[in-house]
């Protein structure tokens, strides 16, 4: 599904989702068509400049899958930040951020089944970060030579994405939206 409620191409959009949405309702951030989890979305205009471009940094989870075992040398890589590129000639030093290993991430996301035997070795993170450049994440693990196999927003702030499954939609009052993503209203 693709983040949004209007395509030029034939593609499933958020309107598609069963559920009457009010007027003038956006996402704030986007998820990738290859990504999942946590989707804002909000009529409230004010809502996505206070949370990307405010002068306070948001944290944003991702419960992450990539191919094989990673090392301890390339954990340590991502936490103290990787070279990605950003444009075609552009590079770019990721800052530190937080990245751990997942023993159980369906404790994060329990509507996630483990496919271990069927997809060979595979390495499951955490990994919260403060920014979002464009594919960021993948390209963080494309660095440490792994491919990211699945990508699941877990949380922005204290928004979590819990036990909601996969197209389904939670109204959440106004102040305490603003509550959970730490934000002045």
């Amino acid at each position: 599904m693709v983040s949004q409620f209007v395509s030029p191409d034939q593609v499933n959009l958020l309107g598609s989702l069963d559920f009457k949405f009010p007027e003038g309702i956006h996402a704030i951030g986007r998820l990738d068509n290859n990504s999942e989890g946590l989707l804002l979305l909000t009529n409230n205009k004010k809502i996505t400049r206070l949370l990307f471009l405010g002068e306070r940094k948001h944290k944003r989870t991702y419960l992450v899958q990539v191919n094989n075992i990673l090392s301890e040398a390339s954990l340590k890589r991502l936490q103290e930040g990787v070279i990605i590129r950003v444009k075609k000639d552009e590079s770019y030093l990721t800052p530190p951020c937080e990245v751990e290993l997942v023993v159980h991430p369906e404790k994060s996301c329990p509507y996630i089944i483990d496919l271990t035997g069927k997809y060979g070795p595979h390495t499951w993170l955490q990994i919260t970060l403060t920014e979002g450049k464009y594919h960021q994440v993948r390209k963080m693990m494309a660095a440490v030579n792994h491919r990211c196999k699945r990508l699941i927003r877990i949380s922005i702030e204290d928004m979590l994405l819990g036990d909601l499954p996969p197209g389904a939609v939670k109204e959440i009052e106004e102040n305490d939206f603003f509550e959970k993503l730490k934000l002045l209203s």
